[in-house]
């Protein structure tokens, strides 16, 4: 099973292929600002250096997020168009999911992603592969407490969370690797215990963006 996996919901632009044993390629690069420029030239990299075309691939998974508006869509619009060229079947993992795979924790724990605006998004965790609740958007003050905490969330609030909660080692980022193994694994099983969804965004509030209003009128 070939499964090219890829996530733009954060400063991550990440991209991997995985044949169900192992990860075959990757590329990573962290830059909030040019995951459309970034995406397409990873993936095609990642497919060169391993000796496959994209058609070869049995499943495309995209991280749904969440995430900020622009750079999570790339992710998923490219996964939606890939899949409707080729005919593989796209599917959707959130985003989270995979940063918690790739930390190995097997204890309870949160994950929390940067959301902006002062924000977090977050996720309650059982273990590396089950969520339980979430996910969330809050202030970091209103995250719940007493369990340990990763992502570049957590290190970035880890004075108001306490410092003593976070967990070294852990990745701050979804990382397509961790994305492409979690996915080749509930594809093989066929126990997809709500990981994998449509590659549909996780869209927990309102896009910065606004629909410019009229102009004000202007007197003599």
């Amino acid at each position: 099973m070939l499964v090219l996996a890829f996530d733009t919901a954060t400063p991550a632009v990440t991209v991997a292929l995985h044949d169900g044993a192992r990860v075959l390629g990757e590329s990573t690069t962290i830059d909030a600002r040019r995951h459309g420029e970034l995406l397409v030239p990873a993936i095609q990299r990642v497919l060169r250096e391993a000796g496959v075309a994209l058609g070869d691939a049995d499943a495309i998974v995209a991280g749904t997020g969440p995430g900020p508006y622009t750079g999570l869509r790339v992710g998923l619009m490219t996964a939606q168009a890939l899949s409707a060229v080729t005919g593989v079947p796209a599917y959707g993992v959130c985003s989270l999911d995979a940063v918690a795979y790739g930390s190995g924790l097997t204890e309870p724990f949160l994950v929390l992603t940067d959301a902006r605006r002062k924000e977090v998004f977050w996720a309650r965790y059982t273990g590396p592969r089950t969520r339980v609740e979430g996910p969330s958007v809050c202030h970091p003050e209103d995250v719940p407490g007493g369990l340990p905490v990763i992502g570049a969330g957590a290190r970035m609030y880890a004075a108001v969370l306490g410092e003593d909660r976070l967990r070294d080692g852990t990745p701050d980022h979804p990382m397509a690797a961790s994305l492409a193994a979690l996915a080749a694994e509930r594809l093989a099983s066929g126990e997809r215990d709500g990981t994998l969804t449509e590659p549909r965004p996780i869209y927990l509030r309102r896009p910065d963006a606004r629909v410019p209003g009229p102009p004000k009128k202007v007197t003599a």
